[in-house]
């Protein structure tokens, strides 16, 4: 049959297109629909439940400009970057040991929060100078180093923490009854060390050069639990227990 130019041809049926309307109900049926749970939504078919939202213990606070930044930019500090083949060190343009602790040991290990150059140099060494060589007058100033310790470690910042349980670790055995001094902040220090405790890396056979560094958190952690326990007195560990159940002891 030859159609006449001009002409339409025939039309298909209608129930050809019945099939093609049933696909596309079908696909707009099997869409899933996230919704949130303990919802009437939630009881609906082709409806997900969504998962629950990360808690976020483990993500990194922003940091904020600290009292140290402050004063190191006044140029209240008695110090000076020292160059040497070894590495920088800080020259104290004043002996150490007459530096009024009070006043000085709470403000750097404020800058603890720190990660930028110089404040985090500054920081870091000045505290580790300082714990070196104040003896008796390290002890008095325990409380007020609290604060500080707890807002750098709340920061969650990897290189942070490994810094400041390094600090805690010399401040602990810098001088007497420092240890037994710190148990009663243990609430405001370990809770953060409960959440990093287990943060290690298990490479089999392999390397971690982190623990060579010394940059491993977990094995950081282990470490300074271990000194607040040797150094903490009798009711050290108990404490400790309360705060992080999975500690042992190692005495």
């Amino acid at each position: 049959m030859v159609m006449e130019e001009g002409r339409p041809g025939p039309s298909k049926p209608a129930g050809d297109r019945r099939p093609q309307q049933r696909e596309k109900k079908e696909k707009k049926q099997d869409k899933q629909q996230p919704c949130e749970g303990f919802s009437i939504k939630a009881m609906m078919k082709n409806s997900v439940v969504r998962g629950p939202p990360p808690a976020g213990s483990v993500k990194q606070r922003p940091a904020k400009h600290t009292a140290f930044r402050k004063f190191y930019e006044r140029g209240d500090f008695p110090i000076a970057v020292q160059h040497e083949c070894a590495g920088n060190k800080i020259a104290w343009k004043v002996e150490i040991e007459d530096l009024d602790y009070h006043y000085f040991l709470p403000l750097f290990f404020d800058g603890l929060c720190e990660t930028e150059f110089p404040y985090e140099f500054f920081a870091r060494q000045g505290v580790h100078d300082l714990l070196e060589h104040g003896g008796s007058k390290i002890l008095p100033v325990v409380p007020q180093l609290i604060i500080p310790i707890k807002n750098a470690l709340n920061l969650r910042n990897r290189q942070v923490l490994c810094t400041t349980l390094k600090v805690i670790q010399h401040l602990v055995v810098s001088a007497e009854m420092v240890g037994e001094a710190l148990v009663p902040y243990y609430r405001q220090i370990l809770p953060v060390l409960n959440i990093f405790k287990h943060m290690n890396v298990n490479l089999g056979d392999g390397i971690e050069y982190s623990q060579q560094k010394r940059e491993n958190i977990g094995v950081l952690i282990q470490e300074t639990l271990e000194l607040l326990e040797r150094y903490g007195g009798e009711n050290a560990y108990i404490n400790i227990k309360y705060m992080i159940p999975t500690y042992w002891s190692c005495m």
